[in-house]
């Protein structure tokens, strides 16, 4: 667990949240971890989900890894849903098996996956799906944080307008 958390803290502004007795994050979240893309490596962007997570125990609604058991804890990782099917393929799945990539137990559908106790199979693929959704991350805030002044984003997209001659030019 400790490799993954020191491993996503180097990447370029990545912010790691370990809840703990005494902060103001809930009392089901203490020991665990929480990734974000944060430019300026403090604070939690607003209206943000993390792109990654390692979890220490079971929630009340999700028990399918049996992470209350000693020494268990998971990896969970934000792909996409075509990636999930891609990663795992079809089930039935054991969500308490170890070092294997998995749906999420409860956001399968949503497009996360997750490895419980991530092991010699499977390190080198937590690590590398860490890294991608940390970039995906940087792409969302940098499309959100975008200047105003720039009305077409990247200006890979047409002018809202969409009248254009034969040629590509505005018409």
């Amino acid at each position: 667990m400790e490799q993954v958390i020191t491993t996503v803290r180097g990447f370029a502004d990545a912010l790691v949240v370990l809840p703990e007795p005494g902060g103001d994050l809930p009392e089901v979240a203490w020991g665990d971890a929480f990734f974000y893309y944060a430019p300026d490596g403090r604070q939690v962007p607003g209206n943000v989900q993390p792109y990654g997570t390692v979890v220490t125990k079971d929630y009340p609604d999700d028990t399918a890894s049996d992470l209350d058991a000693s020494g268990r804890w998971r990896v969970n990782v934000q792909v996409d849903r075509a990636a999930v099917r891609e990663l795992t393929g079809e089930g039935p799945y054991d969500f308490a098996a170890v070092d294997r990539v998995l749906p999420h137990p409860v956001y399968g559908a949503l497009g996360w996956v997750c490895v419980v106790n991530p092991g010699e199979r499977t390190a080198e693929t937590v690590v590398a799906l860490l890294r991608s959704a940390h970039e995906a991350a940087r792409r969302r805030f940098t499309r959100r944080h975008a200047p105003n002044d720039q009305p077409h984003g990247s200006g890979l997209l047409p002018p809202h307008d969409g009248l254009r001659t034969p040629d590509g030019r505005s018409a």
